[in-house]
């Protein structure tokens, strides 16, 4: 299944407070929920005016459908093509 990096403008985003974090941690659970098992959130890195998010899901489409159901900007949605690492170098 692809996976997607997620970029979603937010400015203060690196303001926002563990209530905050949790709310909208809750607010995506509950569409994930409701969009099924086929999408996925597997990780989600906040700094000062953006988070970037790590999905799961069989297409695009399905991830737009989540950042719409949940109010959550999606200003770019990018398929991962591959994965390197320090230990691409050896």
């Amino acid at each position: 299944m692809p996976k997607y990096v997620i970029e979603r403008d937010l400015p203060g985003a690196g303001n926002l407070s563990p209530q905050d974090l949790n709310a909208v941690s809750r607010k995506s659970c509950s569409v994930l929920s409701g969009l099924g098992p086929q999408i996925q959130w597997i990780q989600s890195y906040v700094t000062d005016d953006k988070i970037y998010c790590i999905y799961i899901a069989p297409n695009r489409e399905m991830v737009l459908e989540h950042a719409k159901q949940g109010g959550f900007p999606a200003n770019s949605v990018a398929e991962v093509r591959t994965v390197i690492d320090p230990t691409t170098a050896e």
